[in-house]
């Protein structure tokens, strides 16, 4: 079967050797690029438009998994999003993850069998011919459960109370109670309550293991707000969603990746 993939991978020499493994398993496949990066990732599979995928689960900057859920963000209508390869170390809680949502993974350092495997998978997919929307819709419920899932996604931790946000000299505690946003912002986090921003250095993957899942919804990948502060949700003629709180005059846009949330809309 003829198609085209992309590979992203932060380290040269396991990328040469997926590539050098995938002409193997799959001579009629072609690599169109291999980039080391998540944003760059982004960016070639949104010019080139590969079919098939394959990601990293852990790059500098974005991993593969926030990537994919730009790519979903962003990708085009009536376009077939790629089928999604994660490339991952061996970790039991990882697989276990990947296997739970039926999502095709490479392991580190590449294992020919299980790569056979893989692209047999792949293959089926892409020979599936599924509507354009149907794949995209597949991709979003695999990104969902991968995100969700705590050994792929984070380490555990406890529930948080108290943001402590430095000022000058000062630390002000803020109970997370008060908080109605929190929104990544290059270097910090946002935490904006309904008078006051605050900046912390704490990075929004390792904050939300410690918030509350039913009282915090995570909306888009920099940015989570609480439910009960949702005034309104409201859809575009593009069918963007953007969302109003309680007490703030800003909009947020809702990822693709999460507007399940709000499908009673």
């Amino acid at each position: 079967m003829n198609a085209t993939a992309l590979i992203a991978e932060d380290e040269p020499l396991l990328a040469d050797a997926l590539q050098a493994e995938l002409a193997r398993t799959w001579p009629d496949l072609q690599v169109l690029a291999t980039v080391g990066d998540g944003a760059s990732a982004v960016r070639e599979t949104l010019a080139r438009r590969p079919q098939v995928l394959f990601l990293d689960i852990r790059m500098p900057g974005q991993s593969g998994l926030e990537a994919a859920a730009d790519l979903a963000d962003e990708w085009p209508a009536g376009t077939p999003f790629p089928v999604l390869v994660f490339v991952t170390a061996y970790d039991q809680h990882a697989v276990q993850a990947f296997e739970t949502g039926a999502v095709d993974y490479v392991l580190k350092p590449v294992q020919l069998a299980r790569l056979a495997r893989t692209v047999e998978r792949v293959q089926q997919t892409l020979a599936a011919r599924q509507p354009a929307a149907a794949r995209l819709d597949v991709a979003l419920a695999q990104l969902r459960g991968l995100l969700a899932a705590p050994e792929v996604a984070a380490p555990p931790a406890g529930p948080l109370r108290m943001i402590q946000a430095g000022v000058g000299s000062t630390i002000r505690l803020v109970p997370v109670d008060e908080v109605l946003v929190f929104e990544a912002a290059d270097k910090y986090l946002r935490v904006l309550t309904a008078s006051h921003e605050h900046l912390i250095r704490t990075p929004l993957k390792d904050l939300l293991p410690q918030l509350d899942p039913q009282r915090f919804w995570q909306v888009h990948r920099g940015t989570v707000v609480r439910a009960d502060a949702i005034e309104a949700a409201q859809r575009d003629e593009s069918g963007k969603l953007t969302l109003t709180l309680r007490g703030r005059p800003e909009r947020w846009t809702v990822s693709r990746v999460y507007t399940h949330l709000f499908k009673a809309m």
